[in-house]
C-alpha cells in the first residue's frame, strides 16, 4: 500500500491533454471527451479518471491498483459534494414550514 504522500491527484487542465492521450493509447483505450482527475504518481501521471464517464485509465507500465481505487473514491466524493444542496438552501428549506405557518397566521 503507498503511503498517502505517494502520489498527488488533482483536476486535468489544458495542458495535461498529451498526457491523457498518452495513458488512453497505453492502455489500449479512448481518450476522455471531458473534464478529468489525474492521479500522478513522482509528478508523473500515472491514471486518471472521467468525471463524466467514471472510466479509468492507467498506465499499464506503473502500479496504479490503489492509485486508481482513491480516484474512485475521490471522483465519488465529488459527485456527492455537487449533489448536496448549500448551506443556505437547506436553512431555507428547514424554515420554511415556520415561514409558511406565520404567514397563514
Amino acid at each position: 500500500m503507498y503511503p498517502s504522500t505517494a502520489y498527488v491527484i488533482r483536476q486535468a487542465n489544458e495542458d495535461d491533454q498529451h498526457a491523457l492521450q498518452r495513458l488512453a493509447e497505453l492502455d489500449g483505450q479512448r481518450p476522455f471527451a471531458g473534464p478529468a482527475l489525474i492521479g500522478e504518481i513522482d509528478g508523473r501521471p500515472a491514471a486518471a479518471v472521467s468525471v463524466f464517464e467514471g472510466r479509468v485509465i492507467a498506465d499499464p507500465f506503473e502500479r496504479t491498483d490503489v492509485l486508481r481505487q482513491v480516484l474512485r473514491m475521490r471522483l465519488g466524493a465529488l459527485r456527492a459534494y455537487s449533489r448536496t444542496p448549500s448551506l443556505s438552501e437547506r436553512m431555507r428549506a428547514a424554515m420554511h414550514p415556520v415561514v409558511a405557518a406565520r404567514a397563514g397566521a
